[in-house]
């Protein structure tokens, strides 16, 4: 009876199919496209990147602790600092190792980059929303990882400010962000100091993440980016491309001079000899060739 019981549990859990957030369910991402490997979080989870990104999620996200933030900003002072990189990795590694419903959502309007990302060119998104010309079913899309969607930031309009400043952008943060008990969402916002976006945007979530390019931005302009947000606000700072020219500098980060994969993947990770990383060079030149491939096409 024993076994007939275990067998019949098996059959009901196989019948059961979780069910998806209405309105994340609308798009999906065809399987044929190419993800930027870029996204190490989900393509390399063994990497010293991808634990950084593990620790920052550890950091600021607990599912335990009450009034955890949900709606989390990541911006920069400037452009070209790294704020996409850390937002679609950070919203990659919550849908794949927190097993919680992501929602990325492209809020730089002016120039939406979101989508690329996953080699898509969706023209639609939270743009065409906020001016009334779609609805906000049509336009999210579930990507090909498990639980993370995304919203791009649609056509380029000539008043962003306006568009994030309006009630209905509030309205739509507030509905995200109550309808799903499990759900984060990570928005990409445009830069601090080169827009007033992130400044309107900074009243309507829960924490943010400021990214500085190491070495590169200035002192003077971190000081005037963190003055046009709240403090209270601030979850914590990402210093991005860090070079560690000397092993001592990589051993007063992480603790060892020696490389990642001998520090604590070794047993279910080990390095790769000669064939493996011949195997590996390999696989890269496919996937830039299929990237190169996808974008002729797009092209014709």
């Amino acid at each position: 009876m024993g076994k007939m019981f275990d067998v019949l549990q098996k059959v009901q859990r196989e019948k059961y199919v979780e069910p998806e957030p209405e309105d994340e369910v609308q798009k999906s991402v065809p399987g044929d496209l190419v993800l930027d490997d870029k996204l190490v979080s989900f393509f390399a989870p063994s990497s010293m990147v991808t634990e950084q990104f593990r620790r920052l999620r550890t950091l600021i996200i607990n599912p335990g602790v009450r009034n955890a933030p949900k709606i989390i900003m990541v911006a920069s002072a400037m452009s070209g600092e790294g704020k996409s990189f850390v937002a679609v990795n950070l919203a990659s590694i919550i849908a794949v190792e927190l097993h919680s419903h992501a929602l990325l959502v492209d809020c730089d309007l002016r120039n939406p980059s979101i989508t690329r990302w996953f080699g898509l060119q969706e023209k639609r998104g939270l743009s065409d929303y906020l001016m009334g010309e779609a609805e906000i079913q049509d336009l999210l899309i579930k990507t090909s990882i498990d639980k993370l969607s995304i919203l791009s930031g649609g056509s380029i309009q000539d008043n962003p400010v306006e568009l994030i400043g309006s009630k209905k952008m509030k309205t739509l943060v507030q509905d995200l962000k109550s309808r799903y008990d499990d759900r984060y969402i990570i928005i990409d916002s445009s830069p601090i100091l080169a827009t007033t976006e992130p400044s309107v945007l900074n009243e309507m979530v829960d924490g943010i993440i400021l990214v500085i390019k190491s070495g590169d931005t200035p002192r003077e302009t971190i000081q005037q980016a963190v003055k046009l947000l709240n403090k209270n606000k601030i979850l914590g700072i990402v210093l991005n491309n860090m070079q560690f020219k000397t092993k001592a500098l990589f051993q007063r980060y992480f603790g060892t001079n020696h490389q990642y994969y001998d520090y604590s993947y070794a047993k279910m990770h080990p390095e790769p000899g000669f064939l493996g990383k011949l195997s590996l060079l390999i696989d890269d030149i496919k996937i830039f060739f299929q990237k190169l491939w996808a974008s002729k096409k797009n092209d014709l």
